[in-house]
């Protein structure tokens, strides 16, 4: 049965910090507009305060969940125990992004072992969590994080592919990181 809650406790932020993996979904306000869902992981997301989370944004081939939060804020995190007692845990908010050399980039950035590639920070405030059973999540064991992402930072260059692919969304909305590099007239 699904439990709903105010506030990330510390029962609550344990579980999230033994969790490896996460997931992030959001969707544009256009009824023909793509829903997002994206796993994350590589020990990049922090529980700021009972209702304040983070996570450092890694370069990818889209830049969809920073689009939506730019255009209308909704944003939903999920966890999964894998392994051990089965388990979800959501977290319902409106997120903002935190681009490098921004004052919330440096409020944040030291919560994170920043790696290369991190393109922006994804901060939400946590208007509800929700946790449920989780008994029809599979039971998988972690066996370490994967070195793909550090190859690919090692054969292009990070900044021309953000340049390339982050600016707008799947549905041509603008990301944050576009409209801070776009030239001004």
């Amino acid at each position: 049965m699904a439990k709903f809650y105010d506030t990330i406790n510390d029962e609550r932020c344990a579980f999230i910090e033994a969790q490896h993996m996460f997931f992030v979904a959001s969707a544009p306000l256009a009824a023909d507009g793509h829903v997002n869902l994206s796993p994350k992981g590589m020990d990049t997301f922090r529980v700021l305060g009972p209702n304040r989370v983070a996570y450092a944004d890694l370069t990818g081939s889209g830049n969809e969940t920073s689009a939506h939060l730019l255009e209308n804020g909704r944003v939903t995190i999920m966890f999964c125990a894998f392994e051990g007692t089965p388990r979800i845990m959501r977290l319902f908010g409106r997120g903002t992004t935190a681009l490098p050399g921004s004052p919330l980039w440096d409020e944040l950035s030291p919560h994170f072992n920043l790696i290369e590639g991190t393109r922006q920070i994804i901060v939400v405030d946590v208007m509800q969590a929700q946790t449920s059973c989780g008994y029809g999540v599979p039971l998988y064991e972690y066996q370490g994080e994967r070195d793909y992402y550090f190859q690919f930072c090692d054969k292009v260059d990070v900044e021309t592919y953000q340049q390339e692919n982050n600016h707008t969304s799947q549905d041509g909305l603008p990301t944050p990181l576009g409209l801070a590099l776009k030239p001004t007239d």
